[in-house]
């Protein structure tokens, strides 16, 4: 196993990269140099049941929209489902009792539809999570460290602030930018603060796009900026997200391309969850809940698509 880099080391044995990940102060992680997991070590059993213990209707959200091709989604991605069945194209069945099935072949990207972006899916410059570079751990098939199968079941509690009523509008506008200011007043209003451990969505409209506006939807977002994501990540949550396709304000002022979730998944190993459908959530005022993630075990893949479920 590749050793971490020391303090010590002499920085002209050591990738410019990873000199650079070391310099800005982001390696080795908060969780030492070999974690895998980023803020998901946060999902203690203490956790666990304090977000068990909002449940008292029973009640259960699917938190996904369901996919097919006409989904749009960013720039190259794509999705196709096939129903592969010779027997059934030549009117065969097999066995006295005529057994038949349907088999499906999906030719896809795990990056269409609601999803979970691992850490090891954004860097910085060819350097990701813990000061891993691209070099040493990304294959054709697939990573070799950080992983979608490395990530523990997601169980904690949940929490979705509506920034429809926010800013009074059905949709936000593309281009918003959600401050620490606009967090907090949220929270203020629906009577809820944040604590270790936490998802936090963000309900913007967005999904009230799709189907009637795909350009807009694709083109512009609102969402957090960077002032915004640095504090939610000293909030110590686990992941964040919403019903947008990158979960941050886009494109953003400054610039730059996804800065925030360069900040939170190569930087701060917090986890994105995109095209969450909280627009049931909102219409419950079902601020805080039970979430419950696990996800598609796919080895070498840095994002999947998920169904999470909300439990209150």
């Amino acid at each position: 196993m590749k050793k971490s880099l020391s303090p010590n080391a002499p920085t002209s044995a050591v990738p410019a990269g990873s000199r650079a990940a070391a310099a800005a102060g982001w390696h080795p992680s908060a969780y030492g140099p070999d974690d895998q997991i980023g803020a998901a070590n946060l999902l203690t059993p203490d956790v666990v049941m304090q977000a068990v213990g909002l449940v008292k209707a029973g009640k259960t959200y699917p938190l996904a929209v369901p996919i097919d091709k006409h989904l749009p989604a960013f720039r190259h991605r794509s999705f196709h489902l096939y129903n592969v069945q010779p027997g059934e194209q030549a009117g065969q069945s097999t066995g006295p009792n005529k057994f038949t099935f349907n088999d499906e072949l999906v030719n896809a990207w795990t990056g269409v539809g609601t999803q979970l972006n691992g850490i090891g899916h954004i860097g910085i410059d060819h350097v990701y999570y813990n000061g891993n570079m691209a070099a040493d751990f990304v294959t054709v098939e697939g990573v070799k460290k950080l992983g979608i199968e490395k990530v523990p079941p997601i169980v904690t509690r949940g929490v979705v602030l509506d920034m429809t009523a926010h800013y009074d509008q059905d949709i936000v506008p593309g281009g918003t930018e959600f401050g620490i200011a606009d967090i907090q007043a949220v929270l203020k209003k629906q009577r809820i603060a944040l604590r270790k451990g936490d998802v936090v969505l963000f309900n913007t409209g967005w999904l009230e796009l799709i189907g009637k506006d795909d350009k807009q939807f694709l083109e512009v977002e609102p969402g957090i900026g960077m002032e915004a994501a640095k504090w939610l990540a000293d909030q110590d949550i686990v992941a964040f997200g919403g019903d947008t396709w990158a979960s941050e304000v886009y494109p953003n002022p400054s610039g730059e391309e996804f800065p925030v979730n360069q900040y939170m998944l190569a930087k701060r190993g917090i986890y994105n969850l995109e095209l969450i459908d909280s627009r049931a959530l909102v219409r419950d005022k079902a601020w805080e809940f039970l979430f419950v993630l696990g996800q598609p075990l796919y080895v070498g893949s840095t994002q999947v698509n998920i169904n999470p479920v909300a439990i209150r």
